[in-house]
């Protein structure tokens, strides 16, 4: 399913055109140094609650021309080129309306951890918290929003911070993270959810912890009875991660399904 290594997406500067699989060494120095120079507004974000709604605009303000043009480079890949799940999906509506969820909290042995304020679609959001007042009634217990909806600019943003820990691999970073433009998570359509338990199990690094919890087998029972749907199961053929945390809203296959 991987194309040839020597595929070229579009450049950071003429003379260094992007290798999917390996970014050259002065292309991962400018990954370094905008990672640097893009955590003060990554921070200020964080703080006022408003991280998932970050425009182009505000993601460029703060960078060297050469920087902003990596952001333009990665922006230009061809999701094809990349195969898996990366393909464009719609961009959300201006009239779409979205449920702020903010203060939710985990425990982490004796102190309270705080998650970043999260973004969900109105109808997203509902049927989320009807499908946990009844995993509460279930199990009493319930998941949390790790991340919800998050726009094309922190899509893009994620995808440069973990590049490092993925090789500077394009591709192997893709396999985690998608694209801007192709992630469920910027497709209100479509929406995803990450899930985090209240314990802070949330998989990332270890699936199989948030596979062996109580609130994944609910989720797998009863999960499509509100219309959430495992987007990578395991050995999905996708190219994908097994992400047992990452579920999509879907009302209409729900729908179908009641027929």
């Amino acid at each position: 399913m991987l194309v040839g290594s020597s595929l070229l997406a579009t450049t950071v500067w003429a003379a260094a055109p992007l290798d999917l699989d390996r970014l050259d060494p002065a292309t991962t120095r400018i990954v370094d140094v905008t990672i640097a120079a893009l955590d003060p507004l990554i921070a200020e974000r964080k703080r006022q609650g408003t991280l998932p709604l970050l425009t182009f605009e505000e993601l460029d303000r703060p960078l060297r021309r050469d920087q902003r043009a990596l952001l333009r480079a990665i922006r230009g890949v061809d999701p094809r080129a990349l195969q898996g799940s990366s393909h464009a999906l719609p961009l959300p509506s201006p009239a779409t309306v979205f449920d702020q969820l903010a203060g939710q909290q985990y425990r982490q042995g004796t102190k309270l951890v705080t998650l970043d304020t999260q973004y969900l679609p109105h109808d997203t959001a509902q049927a989320y918290h009807q499908m946990m007042a009844a995993m509460q009634r279930d199990l009493g217990k319930r998941l949390l929003v790790e991340s919800g909806y998050r726009s094309p600019a922190h899509q893009l943003y994620l995808f440069i911070f973990y590049l490092p820990k993925h090789g500077y691999s394009i591709r192997e970073t893709n396999r985690f993270v998608a694209l801007p433009g192709c992630s469920e998570h910027g497709n209100p359509a479509r929406q995803a959810i990450d899930f985090i338990n209240e314990a802070g199990v949330n998989g990332e690094d270890h699936p199989e912890q948030f596979e062996a919890l109580s609130e994944y087998t609910w989720l797998q029972q009863h999960a499509h009875e509100y219309g959430f749907y495992l987007s990578y199961p395991r050995g999905n053929r996708l190219n994908t991660s097994f992400e047992p945390w990452h579920w999509h809203y879907e009302p209409l296959r729900a729908a179908r399904s009641r027929r």
